[in-house]
């Protein structure tokens, strides 16, 4: 049945004003002169897209490795458009809020799904409060946000409006574990993701709130996925030009359609010869610090150590802990984790550096410190 044209959108609103298709179609030449810079390529986006493009560059976060320039097809990015629209029922008419950054594959696909189910579009400046950037009336259907902004939406009160949403999409870090317990007072499913890049964007889902949260991410219809010789993913399919690609996050395959996540294969710390998942570490250190009413954002890393190699080290954002609060996190740790996960040194770093797209930079992080002590303890 064809869509009803009263519904389909002719413009879109970004930071608060409205541009017609037809103007960003024609785009420098009926552009405002007092554009800033996110909002000139934004919209050089859309005039690309709006106008056929067939083929697009897409910055790659440089959260694992320095970033990458990835030439994707106008089928790849369609096809990802189609697979969310169908799971989420997004159709003619419906509402979404972006307010990711559009520079990288999570924003720029948000784009993409609004135009391909002639959503209304309503685009802000990626902000840690997005619903404060725009009318205390106006309300969504679908959203996406990073962990850092979903945090600040749900503190200022904002959990009523994300309930009307159909659904709503969290993604581009690790999700918390006291953030993954807020999100039970929320109605709306809230699906954690899970892809890249290079898949253009969301190959996998995982629910995080309601009746049934799950470990598991769920694949989406039409995504053939596999095992390397490491245990690493691969995937297959339309998205991917139906090309194999090889990742490096290592999973426990339980069937044709859902894994679950491990970790990175790059983030495993060899320390004495003993490999330690860094992730594992870090979820334990999380729910630690937690219950002791200390939370913080915080990441393990091997630094070099004489003696064992690597040194499993705690990196925490913030003040220094009391020599009695680290003494209380080391002993739970100490109950939770076999001798070599334990972290033998706390490094503490006032602000941790973050990638262009607002993603951890724990490479970064770790080289901006002093180097360890040369010998190991």
């Amino acid at each position: 049945m064809a869509a009803d044209s009263s519904l389909l959108p002719d413009s879109l609103s970004l930071n608060g004003r409205t541009f017609h298709y037809a103007d960003i179609q024609q785009y420098p030449a009926r552009a405002p002169q007092d554009l800033n810079g996110y909002e000139a390529r934004v919209l050089d986006f859309c005039r690309q897209w709006l106008n056929g493009a067939q083929e697009f560059g897409l910055r790659t976060s440089g959260s694992t490795g320095k970033p990458q320039l990835v030439t994707m097809k106008r089928r790849q990015l369609e096809a990802s458009a189609r697979r969310t629209g169908d799971y989420f029922a997004l159709g003619p008419g419906d509402r979404m809020l972006v307010c990711l950054n559009c520079e990288f594959v999570g924003g720029l696909m948000m784009l993409v799904r609004g135009f391909e189910r002639n959503m209304h579009l309503t685009i802000v400046e990626p902000h840690a409060d997005p619903l404060a950037l725009v009318p205390a009336a106006a309300d969504f259907d679908f959203a996406s946000f990073v962990p850092l902004q979903l945090r600040a939406v749900l503190d200022a009160g904002h959990a009523p409006r994300l309930n009307r949403l159909k659904g709503l999409l969290v993604g581009g870090a690790a999700v918390e574990r006291s953030l993954e317990k807020d999100l039970q007072q929320l109605r709306v499913p809230v699906y954690l993701t899970y892809g890249m890049t290079e898949t253009a964007s969301h190959i996998a889902l995982r629910r995080l709130n309601g009746p049934q949260p799950s470990s598991i991410y769920q694949v989406l219809p039409g995504i053939t996925v596999g095992q390397d010789a490491r245990g690493c993913l691969t995937v297959r399919a339309d998205v991917t030009l139906d090309q194999l690609i090889t990742t490096n996050d290592r999973v426990q395959l339980l069937d044709a359609h859902s894994f679950e996540w491990l970790g990175r294969v790059d983030f495993v710390i060899n320390s004495g010869g003993v490999k330690v998942q860094a992730e594992k570490v870090e979820q334990v250190l999380e729910v630690t610090l937690t219950e002791l009413n200390l939370p913080r954002r915080a990441f393990v890393a091997g630094r070099p150590d004489a003696r064992l190699g690597e040194q499993v080290t705690a990196f925490l954002e913030g003040k220094p802990l009391t020599q009695a609060q680290e003494q209380r996190v080391q002993a739970l740790l100490a109950e939770r984790l076999d001798k070599y996960e334990r972290p033998r040194a706390f490094v503490y770093v006032p602000q941790f550096r973050t990638t262009a797209s607002g993603k951890l930079d724990r490479l970064t992080t770790v080289r901006s410190l002093a180097p360890a002590p040369p010998a190991g303890r």
